[in-house]
């Protein structure tokens, strides 16, 4: 009868232990495995309306993170969905898996850092002051406390405004901010750099000009692929299918053509 006993227990442990390691193994599986929300495709969350990064040029999207999102993809060996949608729902896309990552000129915050994962850095970007150019009360950052300046809600911009004490107006994208500034509603906006200088040459605005901040105040934005939290199998393929592009020269020759100089080396 001892030995019977002896026997069950020694099966149990055997079972239990087998189980223990299917477990096991499943998690690690579904941790190292790329999580989409179609297999085989990346669905990339994006504006469609922040001009050179993703605009539409006779209806089509174009622009420099449409083009970078299509050669991440095809690196990874996935096709591309895009999936247009407004700022203030973007990241949250992201989390409801509306899509699978978003592409949009998105900075590595830490407080965006603490609920989601991002790639290595693809755009070094640089913060501006735009304001008409008869205005002569903002000469630094620091010349905006107390006044209004646009930027988009939940942006690193926003944050901004606030840190140098001033308000924020809110805007839903680039053109509706310098609509905001030449119609008077608020005084500058915050935005990038390299935004600015293609915005300037696209439509011919002589009417807007802009102040570089210096990264002393406000340190230069590094823009990554921002992915769910628990997505570490698609950060390791993206930044794999990343250092591919930058090695090949894709990225500086993107670039290149959106913005007329190189933004993705710091």
């Amino acid at each position: 009868m001892k030995k019977w006993m002896k026997r069950l227990r020694v099966v149990a442990a055997s079972l239990v232990a087998m189980v223990a390691l299917a477990a096991c193994g499943k998690s690690n599986s579904s941790s190292s495995e790329p999580q989409l929300v179609t297999k085989g495709t990346l669905t990339v969350g994006l504006e469609g309306t922040y001009a050179p990064y993703s605009y539409r040029e006779n209806g089509k999207l174009t622009g420099f993170e449409v083009d970078l999102a299509r050669d991440l993809a095809k690196k990874m060996g996935y096709k591309v969905k895009f999936v247009p949608t407004k700022w203030d729902s973007l990241i949250a896309g992201v989390g409801s898996k509306k899509f699978d990552v978003a592409i949009n000129d998105i900075a590595m915050t830490p407080e965006r850092q603490k609920s989601y994962l991002f790639s290595t850095p693809y755009i070094y970007s640089k913060s501006a002051l735009i304001m008409k150019s008869d205005n002569t009360t903002i000469k630094s950052i620091d010349d905006i406390k107390g006044k209004k300046i646009a930027a988009a809600t939940g942006t690193a911009n926003a944050q901004n405004v606030k840190k140098f004490g001033g308000e924020t107006v809110s805007s839903t994208d680039f053109s509706t901010a310098m609509e905001l500034v030449r119609q008077g509603r608020a005084e500058a906006a915050l935005n990038s750099k390299e935004a600015f200088l293609y915005y300037q040459k696209s439509t011919g605005a002589t009417d807007l000009k802009y102040q570089e901040v210096p990264s002393s105040k406000i340190p230069v934005q590094k823009i990554g692929v921002l992915m769910a939290k628990n997505n570490k199998g698609l950060q390791t393929k993206v930044n794999k299918a990343l250092a591919e592009l930058r090695k090949d020269g894709t990225l500086k020759k993107l670039s290149e053509k959106y913005f007329h100089g190189n933004i993705t080396d710091k």
